[in-house]
């Protein structure tokens, strides 16, 4: 009986090569599926500029109106934060006199953190939001070859991402070819829900947000409500990160009220909701997997992989319920169809 088929072999070698180099380039691997998911997503307006312009340019002009339109989103985001330095240093520097002073503590209040891990978050916060571009200088080198990375791959992946995948798919095995074909599909399917949630739910943060700093009264409403909209846009931060630093802040005050209001409304109302329940059913329901499932992976992901996660986590799951389906549904076919063959006898 002849176990190892040779026509097998490449297809292994490459999938064995591809593991290897995603082990050994862990550290720019984010960028890289970022870069790669975003490809997939605008291949189809690759499509409609090719029958207009050459392949390359297309892919370039795609690649330099994406990094122009991030250049301005970074811009308009800089411009906005040194514009309000002010008050996000009456914050901070307010936190961290109460977090210096030893009478007070968190726990008196029946609030569940302590001193040290709001100390953490706010040098995290400061680092960010406050010293922001010494933070950049000092990870210059990183962060721009990390940019580089980024864009290199979008645009090499929507000039020859389609080529390359039609080079492999003729060299795998029929049935290897049929299960890809159908992936492939529900996988396009993923990262266009994955990038329209998240921009939908950053801007519905926004909104939402709004109420919720008008009724705490702190001023600066459209500031606090573009931060957390902002800090949502960011799959590593969420705008929970927000509501927890002004929620420090109204600690700091001794401003029970606004705890609350920030608890209630800010935390479980404007956060927690959208990503328990709107962003799990949105994307589970263009790729018609449950919500839960969908939650599973997006959460899993991003606290397994970091940024990475938010693609690979919701992405894994989707081409895993979508294997099984399929494999149950062959297995069904294949049961039928011997059931008939056995009939007609």
């Amino acid at each position: 009986m002849k176990i190892f088929r040779a026509d097998l072999f490449p297809f292994i070698l490459m999938v064995i090569l591809t593991l290897a180099c995603i082990v050994v380039f862990w550290s720019i691997m984010d960028m890289v599926l970022l870069g790669a998911s975003l490809a997939i997503v605008l291949l189809p307006l690759h499509h409609r500029l090719t029958t207009r312009i050459r392949p390359v340019a297309s892919a370039a002009v795609i690649a330099l109106l994406t990094f122009f339109a991030c250049s301005a989103l970074v811009y308009i985001t800089f411009l906005i934060f040194s514009s309000n330095a002010g008050t996000l240093q009456e914050m901070f520097g307010t936190i961290g006199i109460w977090l210096n002073n030893p009478a007070t503590n968190p726990m008196a209040y029946g609030i569940p953190l302590n001193k040290g891990s709001l100390s953490v978050l706010l040098t995290e916060a400061n680092s960010l939001f406050i010293d922001y571009q010494r933070t950049i200088l000092s990870y210059l080198p990183v962060i721009a070859f990390k940019i580089f990375t980024f864009f290199f791959t979008l645009f090499i992946l929507l000039l020859q991402g389609e080529d390359l995948k039609n080079h492999v798919m003729e060299r795998l095995p029929q049935p290897v070819n049929d299960y890809v074909t159908k992936l492939s599909v529900v996988t396009v399917d993923a990262l266009y829900a994955i990038y329209v949630v998240q921009i939908a739910i950053a801007v519905l943060t926004f909104f939402i947000a709004i109420p919720v700093f008008y009724l705490l009264g702190y001023g600066n409403i459209i500031f606090y409500s573009f931060f957390a909209a902002f800090c949502e846009l960011i799959p590593i931060l969420g705008s929970s990160v927000v509501f927890i630093i002004v929620g420090a802040y109204a600690l700091a005050l001794d401003d029970m009220r606004g705890v609350l209001i920030l608890f209630f409304l800010g935390y479980i109302i404007v956060s927690l909701v959208p990503e328990i329940y709107i962003r799990p059913v949105l994307v589970g329901r263009r790729v018609k997997i449950h919500p839960v499932i969908m939650f599973i992976g997006i959460v899993g992901g991003l606290l397994t992989m970091g940024l990475a996660g938010f693609v690979l986590g919701p992405v894994i799951i989707v081409l895993l319920i979508t294997t099984y389906r399929m494999y149950i549904k062959d297995r069904k076919d294949r049961t039928n169809s011997e059931g008939l063959t056995s009939d007609s006898t």
